[in-house]
């Protein structure tokens, strides 16, 4: 519950005007209060805690120069807009942060206006904030726009495409480097070298405060030494960067580094930055997880925490596909590991423990680390790269193109396929059957259990010629299944047959039992290799009267779609049925709750089996 001082400093009357005439004290109290409101609730409903903790003053001072009224702040990714949301009149409505229609993990502009733009995946913000800048100065409107990115996200190249296209505008778009040395995991390459150099460099702190304390003492006589002023400054900044700064090569106006968690130095350099009225870039460096000791010394582990009701018991498969592949990693020096910057998150930490030297952490470039890993396939290597499948969607091209045309034997391990819970929108696993399923030269497995997934890695990387992608739910497993690497059937024959694959199995066996003891025999299909379609598969369900395909993913280019087209190519007529997302993305909430929702648990299951009431859900 909230403290009297949580109450008495956060409501949902929070706005511009109030922040902006606080003092600094009260700036700094309304901070600790944004931080305990943020622990308390991330620790009851899970969340992204650690990189909402290193934001609370950066936003403060944030809201304190701009007026979302007027102005406009894009948040890059998303997920560390917390005390935004609660600066931005959604106070009273944050304790059902990433529940069923509650508040979003993420921004989403149906959920507030002071959302400027929709989040969830990374290095858009620079992009969206210049095309909303644009928009503003075709329709007369004096605002500002505000993009905040990490430097994590800079490691994506639409980034730099969004950097290269606004520097050369007269925009009123302020760039705001979140710079904290990490994106899930550590941000790697030139860049964070790059970016690591010019944190680094106190000998500027130590200049600019010490002729700051000098001309404290001296009086300003006229514009003429206010000038000479300024352009000694920018000699000892050139001096000490030894060169041109690499943003303001891009036509960018530099302000920084600036000390994230200095509300006064915060609030200055933004002033000065929206003064402009030029794009411009304000860097800021913070601590991922500051305020609280545990985040601030580890701030992987408390990038996202589970929700207290919801943390998996047993093996993970995410944790299944990590020991699996370091096992083989050490006994086939061909295997290559490559992650786009979630090392852990992946399960991929295991495989880098053990052999460093095959590991590659590419940084948040999914598209290149597709071609990267067909570079070190057409070279004899077997790549693996772990991605999450709604991540993986922003590699399509590199797929198709790079992968799939002349074959390149790439494996990819699609993490977080299906419903993923309390992310939503953004972040569910529903599109990556459809969309690889389309894609020529491709093979696709989605196991039920932590030993099929170990089968079908292996089966993968020896036994599949183009790409083969192993795709597989968070989580852990949630019933037993005879382990396959390719389909597997009840074998009785009666007049209906149900058909899923991957997590869906153990609830479809359960309805067709259920089911069968409610009257006729209803029989089962479990796909593990889910494209191609298994002919005999397919064969064996001719001779049922009626088929109904449950697939946790979009029904339009689905798997089921194309069971029930290549049923009726084999002269098929009997009844068939499909049962998954219908046309509309998935929200928030609990995985149990998503798959009630679109009648894919095991009680709606059982009476669409039966054609009881409460079966009729998206066909």
């Amino acid at each position: 519950a909230a403290s009297d001082v949580y109450k008495r400093q956060l409501d949902d009357s929070i706005n511009h005007e109030k922040i902006s005439n606080m003092t600094l004290p009260e700036l700094k109290e309304l901070c600790r209060e944004l931080r305990r409101c943020i622990l308390n609730t991330v620790s009851e409903n899970g969340g992204h805690l650690a990189s909402n903790l290193g934001t609370v003053e950066l936003t403060a001072a944030l809201h304190f120069v701009f007026d979302v009224k007027e102005d406009r702040i894009v948040w890059d990714v998303g997920h560390q807009a917390y005390a935004h949301k609660l600066l931005t009149g959604r106070y009273s409505e944050f304790s059902t942060l990433r529940s069923l229609n509650g508040i979003s993990g993420f921004t989403r502009r149906k959920e507030s206006t002071a959302d400027a733009f929709i989040s969830g995946h990374s290095s858009t913000s620079i992009s969206a904030a210049f095309g909303i800048a644009s928009a503003m100065r075709l329709q007369g409107r004096r605002g500002s726009v505000a993009a905040v990115i990490g430097d994590g996200a800079l490691t994506g190249g639409m980034a730099y495409e969004g950097l290269n296209n606004a520097g050369k505008s007269k925009a009123p778009l302020v760039v705001i480097l979140n710079d904290n040395a990490m994106s899930i995991s550590k941000s790697t390459g030139a860049l964070a070298l790059y970016l690591a150099h010019i944190r680094s460099t106190k000998k500027y702190y130590c200049a600019k405060e010490h002729v700051k304390s000098l001309l404290s003492a001296v009086p300003v006589v006229g514009d003429k030494l206010e000038r000479t002023i300024r352009t000694a400054k920018g000699l000892i900044k050139d001096a000490i960067y030894d060169s041109s700064n690499m943003f303001e090569n891009f036509g960018f106006q530099y302000i920084g580094p600036v000390n994230g968690h200095d509300l006064e130095d915060l609030i200055e350099a933004l002033q000065v930055a929206k003064i402009m009225r030029r794009p411009c870039v304000v860097h800021v460096f913070t601590t991922k997880g500051k305020g609280w000791k545990p985040a601030e010394e580890n701030p992987g582990e408390y990038h996202a925490v589970t929700k207290k009701s919801s943390a998996p018991s047993g093996e993970t498969f995410t944790e299944a596909f990590g020991r699996e592949l370091e096992r083989i990693g050490k006994s086939d020096s061909r295997v290559c590991g490559v992650t786009a910057a979630m090392k852990y998150a992946t399960g991929m930490n295991y495989f880098k423990n053990a052999c460093p030297e095959r590991f590659f952490d590419v940084g948040i470039a999914e598209q290149h680390a597709v071609t990267f890993a067909a570079g070190l396939a057409v070279e004899g290597m077997l790549p693996v790269f772990a991605v999450y499948s709604t991540f993986l969607q922003r590699g399509f091209d590199q797929i198709v193109h790079d992968c799939a045309i002349e074959n390149t034997h790439v494996t990819l391990a699609v993490d977080r396929a299906g419903f993923t819970g309390e992310d939503g929108e953004t972040h569910q696993g529903i599109f990556d059957a459809a969309m690889l399923a389309s894609i020529p030269n491709t093979t696709v497995f989605s196991p039920a259990s932590a030993e099929e997934l170990r089968l079908c890695l292996s089966e993968a990387l020896y036994n599949t010629d183009g790409i083969a992608a192993v795709r597989y739910p968070k989580g852990g497993e949630n019933g037993s299944v005879e382990p396959s690497v390719s389909w597997d059937w009840s074998g009785k024959r009666g007049g209906t047959l149900a058909v899923s694959y991957g997590r869906l199995s153990a609830n479809m066996t359960a309805a067709a039992r259920e089911a069968s003891q409610r009257g006729e025999p209803v029989d089962w299909l479990r796909l593990v290799r889910i494209s191609p379609i298994p002919e005999e598969a397919l064969r064996t369900s001719l001779s049922y009267k009626r088929v109904v395909f449950f697939e946790e993913g979009i029904l339009q280019g689905g798997i089921g779609e194309r069971f029930g087209a290549a049923l009726l190519e084999m002269g098929y007529s009997g009844g068939f049925e499909v049962v998954g997302v219908d046309g509309q993305f998935v929200p928030a909430g609990t995985v149990a709750q998503q798959l009630e929702l679109f009648g894919l648990d095991r009680a709606s299951m059982s009476a669409r089996l039966t054609n009881l009431p409460g079966g009729n859900h998206a066909t």
